[in-house]
Order: C-alpha cells, then structure tokens, then sequence
C-alpha cells in the first residue's frame, strides 16, 4: 500500500512539472496578449490593466477573419477526405483478403516517415502543371495524402481489434461489407475515429509550408501563415503578436475542451489495441 501510494505521489509530482514546462508559457503568452501597449514589453510581467482591445486591433489588422476561414474550409475538407479514404482502406487491410495486402499496406506507411521538404518541391511542379496551385485544391489534397497513412494505420488497428464474430453474424443475415462496416463496425469505434479525426484537424491547422510553397493570393492563406506575415509587419509589438497568436490557436484549443473525452477514450482504445 505504502509502495503504491508513492508511486502515485511520484506519478503526479514528475506530470505537475511537465505539466508547468507547457502551462507557464501559455500563461506568459496571454498575459502578453492583455498588456496594454504603453506598459513595458519585454518579458512576461503581470500588467497594469487589462486590455483587451489587443485583439480587436490584431484581428482588424492581420485580415485574421479571412485567414481563419481559409483555415477552416482546408481542414474541414482535409478532416472529412482522410476520415472517410482511412475507414474504408483500415477496414480492407484489416478484414478483407488480397492479393499483395501486406506489401501494399508498408508501402502506405512509408508515407508516415516522409517529411514535406522531402516532396514539396517535386510536388509543387506536378500540381502548377495540373493547373492546380494558388487553389483550395493545392492545400486540401496534399494534406489529405500526407494524413492518410496516419489514418489508415490507425484504423485498421481498431478494425482489427473488433470481434470478428459479430462481423460473421451480419454476413450471415445477408449484410454486404460494406453494410457491415457502417452498421456494425464503425458506430462502437467513433472514440478512436474522433480522436483521428482531432489529430488530423490539428496537424492540417497548424500545417505552414505547404501552404507558403502552394498559395500565393492573400485570401487563400491559412491562419499559421497570415500570423507569420502578420509578424514580419508587427515584430516589435508583443501584445498584438501575443493576441494574434491567442486567436490563431484558440480554435484548436476550443476542439479538443469539447472532445477530450472522447480523443483520450480513442487514445486509450488505440493503445490498448496494439
């Protein structure tokens, strides 16, 4: 009993202080983003006041609004592409038999040890001479591929993982694959599908050099690249830059407070699974 309880009290006291690596920055960072911009800038101190007029003047100076909306027109399409290609091929290269399955499936997972500077710039040629860059497209389909292998491994483990005999007993009443993938299977694995679909709309926001290498028109950039050039333009003003950023991440911030659950549920499963 004694033994558990201090590795308890050793368990949260080395999570309290990671957890303090990644809290005081953000604390240090919203600060800054309600300094008013008479007070001193350098550092993280405790402000005189709070303004909170350094986001309104971030958000009308940055065109934060059409950024933002680029950024949410590419990752909801990225999100909903990769969910729907990723359970279909998890669900073949978990259940279904053919030929070349295992080769193909380790192809697939090369993509998730190939960075985007390795292909970005044999990519940009293929998609200008499609006629497709300085589009939604050069930014939605890039990604979509870059997330697949990601998804595919994921979901074909929780496939995997599903009892086979509740599988059998729908083929038995008639029900195609197909209707026994989207009856049967995919409704008990929505924790670990929420889960994919949360990572993959975090890595899609937060995404920067394909977007800098594919778009050129200023109504096309996603928010990550309308905050670089908002701070190339506000390098020395602290509280914009700190508000700007603030209004960047917190669209990401607010997905997974309302998803938690559900994403350390996926996460658990997904564990447990391998």
């Amino acid at each position: 009993m004694r033994i558990a309880r201090r590795e308890a009290v050793l368990n949260y006291l080395v999570l309290g202080v990671f957890s303090l690596f990644a809290v005081v920055p953000m604390v240090g960072v919203l600060l800054s983003a309600v300094t008013p911009t008479t007070d001193p800038q350098a550092g993280f101190h405790l402000p005189s006041s709070i303004d909170l007029g350094n986001f309104v003047e971030a958000w009308n100076r940055g065109q934060f609004s059409t950024y933002l909306r680029s950024s949410l027109t590419v990752t909801i399409s990225v999100v909903i592409l990769t969910s729907i290609l990723s359970i279909f091929a998890g669900f073949a290269f978990a259940r279904l038999h053919f030929p070349g399955k295992n080769v193909l499936f380790f192809l697939l997972l090369a993509g998730l040890m190939l960075p985007a500077e390795a292909f970005i710039i044999p990519l940009y040629y293929d998609l200008r001479g499609a006629g497709l860059t300085d589009s939604y497209w050069a930014l939605i389909l890039p990604q979509t591929a870059q997330s697949l292998a990601f998804g595919v491994f994921w979901m074909r483990n929780q496939f995997r993982t599903f009892p086979g005999e509740i599988m059998e007993a729908g083929k038995m009443d008639g029900a195609s694959d197909l209707r026994v993938l989207w009856r049967i299977v995919v409704p008990p694995s929505v924790p670990a599908i929420t889960t994919m679909c949360l990572l993959v709309a975090m890595w899609t926001w937060n995404e920067f050099l394909i977007p800098l290498i594919m778009v050129s028109s200023e109504n096309l950039r996603t928010a990550p690249l309308g905050l670089a050039f908002f701070q190339g333009q506000h390098i020395t003003e602290y509280s914009l830059l700190a508000a700007a950023g603030t209004i960047v991440a917190l669209p990401i911030v607010l997905l997974y407070f309302f998803l938690q659950r559900r994403f350390i549920s996926g996460m658990l499963n997904g564990i447990s699974s391998r």
